[in-house]
C-alpha cells in the first residue's frame, strides 16, 4: 500500500481507534455468554440448569445466524461508502442491542415476551458483530505498513479477546466484591449490559474521528457496480472457498476454548462458577498477549507455517487435551490444559484476519473477508456450545472432541493447498 500521505501518528490513532471500537463490540457480544449462567433462569422457566443453558445457548446460536446478513450488509457499506462509516454504524447497532437486554423484564413479569425480546436483541447484536469482523479486519490490514501487517492485524483478536476479558473481569468484580450469587441471578446480571451500552458511546466517538484508508480512497473512481457486490465477489471463487476452509476449524476451536469453556468447567469438570471465571480470565489474558507475538512472527516467516502449525497440532492434540481436561480435579491442571490449547489456536487467531484481507482486491475486500467468514462462523462457531451441550445431554460428550478434530483436519487440508498470502498479497496492489 502506498502510505506516503498517512503519518505514523495517524496510523497509530487509526489502529487504536479501530481496535477500541472492536473491543467494545466484542465486549457486548461476550457479556451475553459470560453472564448466561446467571440470567438463563430469568428468561426461561425450566428448573433444569442444563435445559436453561441450552435455551440460552440456542439464542446465542440464533444471534450467529444474523452474522452472514451483517457480513453482507456492512461489507457492502464498507466497500461502497467507506470502512469508517461501516464501523461507526455497526457499533451503534450493538449498543442498542445491549440496552435492550439490560432493560428487558423477566419471564415472570411478561411471560413469553421476555425470551422474544432477548432474541430480538441478540439478532441485532448478531447483525452488528457479523459486519464488524470483515470491516475491522480490512481496516486494520489496510492501515498497516507492508512489513507489519501480521502484527497490526493481530490486534483484532487482542481486542476481540479483550472484550471477553472485560466481560469476565466485570463478572469477577461482581462475584467477589459487590454482589451475592442471589443478587447476580436476580438483577446483577443487567449491570454488564448497561456498561456495554455506555462504552459504545465512547467507541462511537473514536470511530467518528478515524482516518479513512488509502486503499479505499484510491478506488473511489472504480465503477460503483463493482464495489461491494456479491456478483463481483463470486468472480473470486477460490478466495471465497479458501476463507471458508481456513475459518472452519479455527473458529470452532476458538469458541470451544473461550465462550464454551466456562460452562464446560462448571458442568463437566465440576469447578465452581467463581473458579471457572478466574481460570477463563487468566487464560484469555495470556492468550490476548500472545496474538501480537504470533502476528509479528508471521511477518518474518510467513502466514502459512503458523496455519500449518495450528492444523497439525489441533488435529493431533484436541481429543487428548479435552479428555484430560474432563477428568482433571485440579484447578491449575485445568488452567495448564486450556493454556496449551490456546497456544495452538493462536496459530490461527493471530493472523486469520490479515490472511483473508490479503486474498481480495480493495473494491470487494470487506465483503470478501466478512461474508464467507460470517457464514462459516454461524454454522460452526455459533453452534459449538449448543452441540457440545447436546452431546453431553445424550451422554456422549467425547463425540464433540472428535467433531472439533475433524473440522480442524479439514482446515489443515486447505492450509496445505494454500499459497502463503504474505508473498501474494492483494494489499500490495493498492
Amino acid at each position: 500500500m502506498n502510505s506516503s500521505s498517512i503519518t505514523t501518528g495517524q496510523r497509530i490513532k487509526a489502529i487504536v481507534g479501530g481496535s477500541i471500537g472492536n473491543l467494545v463490540e466484542w465486549y457486548d457480544w461476550y457479556a451475553y455468554a459470560a453472564f448466561a449462567i446467571y440470567f438463563s433462569n430469568s428468561f426461561f422457566p425450566d428448573s433444569d440448569l442444563n435445559a436453561q443453558l441450552m435455551n440460552t445457548a440456542g439464542i446465542f446460536a440464533v444471534g450467529f445466524l444474523m452474522r452472514p446478513i451483517g457480513g453482507w450488509m456492512f461489507g457492502s457499506i464498507a466497500d461502497k461508502i467507506g470502512r469508517k462509516r461501516a464501523m461507526t454504524l455497526s457499533v451503534l447497532l450493538m449498543s442498542f442491542g445491549s440496552l435492550l437486554i439490560a432493560l428487558t423484564p423477566t419471564y415472570k413479569s411478561i411471560g413469553i415476551l421476555a425470551p422474544l425480546i432477548l432474541l430480538l436483541a441478540r439478532l441485532l447484536q448478531g447483525l452488528s458483530v457479523g459486519g464488524e469482523y470483515g470491516v475491522s479486519a480490512t481496516y486494520l490490514s489496510e492501515m498497516a505498513t507492508q512489513d507489519r501487517r501480521g502484527f497490526y492485524s493481530s490486534f483484532q483478536y487482542v481486542t476481540l479477546i479483550g472484550g471477553q476479558l472485560i466481560a469476565l473481569g466485570i463478572q469477577l468484580i461482581l462475584q467477589k466484591l459487590l454482589l451475592t450469587e442471589a443478587q447476580l441471578e436476580d438483577w446483577g446480571w443487567r449491570i454488564p449490559f448497561v456498561i456495554g451500552a455506555l462504552l459504545s458511546v465512547i467507541a462511537l466517538y473514536l470511530r467518528a474521528n478515524l482516518h479513512e484508508t488509502e486503499a479505499f480512497e484510491n478506488k473511489k473512481k472504480v465503477d460503483e457496480k463493482k464495489k461491494g457486490t456479491v456478483k463481483e465477489l463470486l468472480k473470486h471463487p477460490k478466495a471465497l472457498l479458501t476463507v471458508v476452509g481456513l475459518t472452519l476449524g479455527g473458529t470452532l476451536a476458538f469458541y470451544t476454548y473461550t465462550t464454551y469453556m466456562q460452562k464446560f468447567l462448571v458442568n463437566t469438570v465440576h469447578l465452581t462458577k467463581e473458579e471457572s471465571t478466574l481460570i477463563s480470565f487468566i487464560t484469555l489474558f495470556i492468550f490476548a498477549c500472545l496474538q501480537p507475538v504470533f502476528g509479528g512472527l508471521s511477518d518474518r516467516i510467513g502466514r502459512r507455517p503458523l496455519l500449518l502449525g495450528f492444523g497439525i497440532l489441533g488435529t493431533l492434540c484436541t481429543v487428548p487435551l479435552l479428555t484430560a481436561l474432563s477428568t482433571t480435579t485440579s484447578m491449575w491442571g485445568a488452567f495448564l490444559l486450556i493454556m496449551a490449547a490456546l497456544i495452538i489456536v493462536s496459530g490461527y487467531t493471530s493472523i486469520n484476519a490479515v490472511v483473508k484481507a490479503e486474498l481480495f482486491p480493495s473494491e470487494i475486500r470487506a465483503l470478501g473477508v466478512g461474508l464467507p467468514y460470517a457464514i462459516t462462523v454461524a454454522v460452526f462457531g455459533g453452534t459449538a456450545e449448543y452441540i457440545a451441550l447436546w452431546f453431553k445431554k445424550i451422554g456422549s460428550e467425547e463425540y464433540f472432541y472428535w467433531y472439533i478434530t475433524g473440522c480442524i483436519l479439514f482446515s489443515l487440508v486447505v492450509y496445505m493447498g494454500m499459497k502463503d498470502t504474505k508473498k501474494t498479497s492483494t494489499l500490495d496492489k493498492d
